[in-house]
């Protein structure tokens, strides 16, 4: 594990640098540890694919006796890292259902995909919605997660040109991997299904619908399960 600052106010412990299961239940150990053990001044913590990224008060910090907020975090993150109980204690991840209307309008690209894997888009669609999908992180946009597990026939790179603008719920592949549009914004994912479930609601409580840690499993849907389901979240 390395260590390093990032700015005036953030630290950052970087768990190796390869993506893995592993990495991932070590830094999920190491945020629920902080939520049981906050530490004065601590403001939140973002999980990324290798990293956990800690942000700090540091006005807060010095304020409580500490002329050097980094120093003073690092050195109570190396203490405490040695308490954090293993990865493998962690309860099993919550599993969220995302329903998902494939092809048609809400999958354009579904006969494109089609074409460059030489599978069915019936294929498709059901070795897309097969496996229970690993939400790494959450990024790029605010709720949109980025998912692991997609099999390995799926992968079809991202478009060429990017569309100026994707609808939320867009289900998308690019490359070896699969993805939710949470907001309307431009993207060159290859979209291949849609889902009515509303991924960021700013009003809420909890903004964002998944968080890293879950485990996703898509169900596909019709047309008019898609617009019945679509009422409820509007």
């Amino acid at each position: 594990m390395q260590l390093f600052p990032l700015g005036d106010a953030a630290l950052v412990l970087q768990f190796g640098d390869e993506i893995s299961e592993q990495t991932h239940r070590t830094i999920q150990a190491v945020a629920a540890f902080l939520d049981l053990h906050p530490f004065p001044g601590l403001i939140e913590y973002v999980p990324a694919f290798t990293t956990l990224t800690v942000f700090y008060n540091p006005w807060q910090i010095r304020q409580n006796g500490h002329p050097d907020p980094y120093a003073h975090v690092a050195e109570h993150l190396q203490a405490l890292l040695p308490r954090v109980p293993p990865a493998d204690e962690l309860a099993p991840p919550q599993v969220v259902e995302v329903p998902v209307c494939y092809g048609g309008p809400y999958g354009p690209d579904l006969a494109e995909v089609a074409q460059h894997t030489g599978l069915s888009p019936e294929e498709i669609i059901r070795l897309h919605s097969q496996p229970d999908y690993l939400v790494y992180m959450i990024g790029f946009a605010p709720g949109f997660p980025y998912l692991g597990g997609m099999p390995a026939q799926l992968a079809t790179p991202r478009k060429p040109q990017p569309r100026p603008l994707v609808p939320a719920g867009s289900v998308g592949i690019a490359g070896p991997q699969t993805g939710i549009y949470s907001l309307p914004t431009p993207g060159g994912w290859q979209l291949i299904g849609r889902t009515p479930l509303r991924l960021f609601t700013l009003e809420a409580d909890s903004p964002s619908l998944l968080r890293a840690g879950q485990r996703l499993r898509f169900v596909p849907i019709s047309a008019a399960e898609y617009e019945e389901l679509q009422q409820h979240e509007h």
